[in-house]
């Protein structure tokens, strides 16, 4: 829907910077972030009932939801990372690479948590970024969950059905397409750069 929105709601002149049209670690944005309001209360107690009885679902099965979907996050997010460091140590240079194993095992050293298992190798199936698309990209996953975390909280901020904030969401990041540079369309709307700080917190990871 968060795609829908970012095709319906363009303004630009040339369809090749509409829509969803935009750099590949900005795209997602629009997508991830709608996500977030089905965690709110307030969002729940539009539609969040039971069919029978009309009570709105408990906050505590949301809670539950929410403690169950940051089960592990720390691993999961290590894992991310490691990955899109393997990926720009791939494409960040002209390089001979003798050791597969030995140059993938270099690359991830700094987010490995479990001693090496010698007869593994990802690389081989790290198909993402050899056959789809994501060649020295990868890396955009989560930083799409870095821009969406921190957006919302920009809603959280001021209401999560503030006009104001989401007129500035459309005026500024939906209808723009590809026309300016991601980070000055961000930056309009939320008033500074996006910082991690949302992400972790909404993971679980810091408080």
């Amino acid at each position: 829907f968060g795609h829908a929105l970012h095709g319906m709601l363009a303004n630009t002149t040339y369809p090749s910077l509409s829509g969803t049209s935009v750099y590949w670690d900005f795209v997602e944005l629009p997508s991830q972030v709608m996500e977030n309001w089905c965690y709110e209360p307030e969002a729940l107690a539009l539609f969040a009932k039971h069919y029978e009885t009309g009570e709105i679902i408990p906050q505590e099965y949301v809670e539950k939801i929410k403690e169950s979907a940051s089960f592990l996050e720390g691993m999961a997010t290590l894992r991310q990372l490691s990955f899109g460091i393997l990926d720009m140590t791939y494409h960040g240079k002209s390089q001979t690479i003798a050791d597969v194993k030995a140059f993938e095992k270099q690359a991830m050293e700094g987010t490995s948590l479990y001693p090496d298992v010698s007869e593994n190798c990802m690389s081989t199936s790290f198909s993402h970024i050899f056959q789809g698309g994501y060649s020295s990209g990868y890396y955009s996953y989560k930083w799409a969950e870095v821009l969406d975390a921190d957006a919302f909280e920009f809603f959280k901020e001021e209401g999560i059905f503030n006009t104001t904030v989401a007129n500035k969401f459309k005026d500024n990041v939906l209808s723009k397409g590809g026309t300016e540079d991601p980070m000055t369309l961000y930056k309009r709307f939320r008033g500074h750069e996006p910082k991690p700080e949302a992400l972790l917190k909404r993971a679980g990871l810091i408080k």
